[in-house]
């Protein structure tokens, strides 16, 4: 049985998003609509969406199409992005599905893909056969390297997964050992990013058609906005300077700004400014720092860094994070580098409701998600609604928009 756990409450509540997407990068900027009380319905194909049997899986589970009974038929990567959403099944090579997404979309504010470019339009659901039916609809798409319609890329036929992402909009050069040639992130933010820049397009296409009553194409290419990521980065050698490498563990601009080694991991001590390094020398019983000539500035200690680290390290390594933490905190800008472990237990999470428990179907544990990091004081936000098993709310929704259902579907 689906646990619901409050309503849709929160600014987007009256909104509705069919959401055709699927795998990351589409499901997390969707889930993020929804967490701000978006409508979403998730239409997925008969086999399901291709995120649902990624591991770590529940107890009580089986594989869509395994034949075996089961409770849930999803992972933890499919929950993370599909909490708060109804879901679906179409097959979009049949007419009669094909048309009842029609009339979904007749509906509906918003329709959401993440194909490649002309998939959706060599099945006769693009954008143009869709806005003659709604023309008021926001179209969002998030592909590798964006849609003819809004610009032709050379690689427009290519495909893209998120390490390509990050590879060729410069995060992976950006990232790792100073000297090295690269690492990937350790989160897949080619798909995260995109998908987040989806999210707020579509919000603000949606804002024009409500004044004008036009709707329009929204484009997220995932090497554009992983360009974006790094613009900062690049802006440099867009201003003359050599191309910068991968930074390590500490800023190429500011010092202190970085991670330096405890007994026990790492902590990140930012402390660049007038303010903070002084305070940061008096805890460190370093006061003689503060007007030394290699250390005074933020500018001469990056001329300094070997000299400055070593001596801000000598005092952090005989310290666990936490007594680091306890003498530090709140006093400079500083933080321990935490696994999962100590992120599920930080109280703060805790005060921000940011750790979401909810109850799987079947014979499953209670399991935790992570909440909503937009808070609204009037209309709130978050995580209201289990992640859907397939096609769980096929009659719900179709009789909701006025739609037959088919029987032997859903």
């Amino acid at each position: 049985m689906e646990q619901s756990m409050g309503k849709r409450t929160g600014p987007l509540a009256d909104v509705t998003i069919i959401d055709c997407t699927m795998a990351l990068a589409g499901p997390y900027g969707t889930a993020l609509l929804a967490d701000l009380g978006a409508n979403v319905v998730k239409v997925e194909p008969p086999g399901g969406d291709n995120f649902r049997p990624l591991p770590p899986t529940l107890p009580d589970y089986a594989n869509v199409g395994s034949g075996k009974t089961a409770g849930v038929d999803y992972g933890a990567a499919f929950a993370s992005v599909n909490r708060n959403k109804r879901g679906i099944s179409l097959d979009f090579k049949d007419p009669a599905d094909r048309e009842t997404l029609l009339q979904l979309c007749e509906q509906a504010d918003a329709v959401v893909e993440n194909m490649r470019a002309g998939v959706m339009d060599k099945l006769g659901l693009g954008y143009e056969v869709i806005k003659t039916r709604n023309p008021r609809i926001v179209y969002a798409a998030v592909r590798g390297f964006g849609d003819p319609r809004t610009g032709a890329s050379p690689y427009a036929q290519w495909p893209c997964y998120d390490m390509v992402a990050q590879s060729m909009g410069g995060l992976v050069h950006l990232t790792g050992p100073a000297g090295d040639s690269g690492y990937p992130s350790g989160v897949s933010v080619g798909d995260i990013y995109p998908g987040t820049l989806m999210a707020l397009g579509l919000v603000s296409a949606l804002h024009h058609a409500r004044s004008s009553g036009e709707g329009q194409f929204v484009d997220v290419a995932m090497y554009d906005a992983m360009l974006a990521l790094t613009g900062v980065s690049l802006s440099g050698f867009g201003h003359g300077a050599a191309a910068a490498g991968a930074q390590g563990r500490h800023s190429r601009t500011l010092l202190p700004f970085g991670l330096y080694p405890a007994s026990d991991g790492r902590v990140a001590i930012c402390a660049p400014g007038p303010n903070h390094w002084p305070k940061l020398c008096e805890v460190i019983e370093r006061p003689d720092l503060i007007n030394d000539e290699r250390a005074r500035n933020t500018f001469v200690r990056v001329k300094n860094g070997e000299y400055v680290i070593t001596e801000i390290s000598a005092w952090t390594a005989s310290r666990s994070k936490q007594e680091i933490m306890a003498q530090l905190g709140g006093v400079v800008p500083c933080g321990p580098v935490n696994d999962a472990e100590d992120i599920f237990a930080d109280p703060h999470l805790s005060a921000r409701e940011m750790l979401a428990r909810y109850n799987p179907p079947g014979d499953n544990p209670q399991a935790t998600i992570v909440g909503s990091a937009i808070k609204f004081s009037q209309t709130p936000s978050g995580v209201y609604r289990s992640p859907p098993t397939l096609g769980q709310h096929q009659d719900e929704v179709l009789a909701e928009f006025g739609i037959s259902p088919r029987r032997g579907r859903g």
